[in-house]
């Protein structure tokens, strides 16, 4: 049984950030470290900072959906004022 290192680093970047363990900003300077230290390829650069846009993007749509039901939910007070 082999151990991957550079795929355990990625993989647990990626999770990190899903988790809220680290914020982005962090886990893309992890990165760019263990990318100049040669333990993860560009590719795994590449695969982690997807991963980053892909959370952002989901964390982005869920705060609207968050923010249109307490629209939703408050409208009929304000419609009284």
């Amino acid at each position: 049984m082999s151990f991957d290192l550079s795929k355990f680093l990625t993989e647990g970047l990626i999770s990190s950030v899903n988790n809220g363990l680290i914020p982005s900003d962090l886990a893309t300077v992890y990165a760019g470290n263990y990318l100049v230290k040669s333990l993860i390829t560009q590719a795994q650069v590449t695969q982690v900072s997807d991963a980053i846009t892909a959370y952002k993007a989901a964390q982005a749509a869920a705060d609207k959906v968050q923010q249109q039901e307490l629209n939703r939910t408050s409208a009929p007070e304000n419609a009284l004022n």
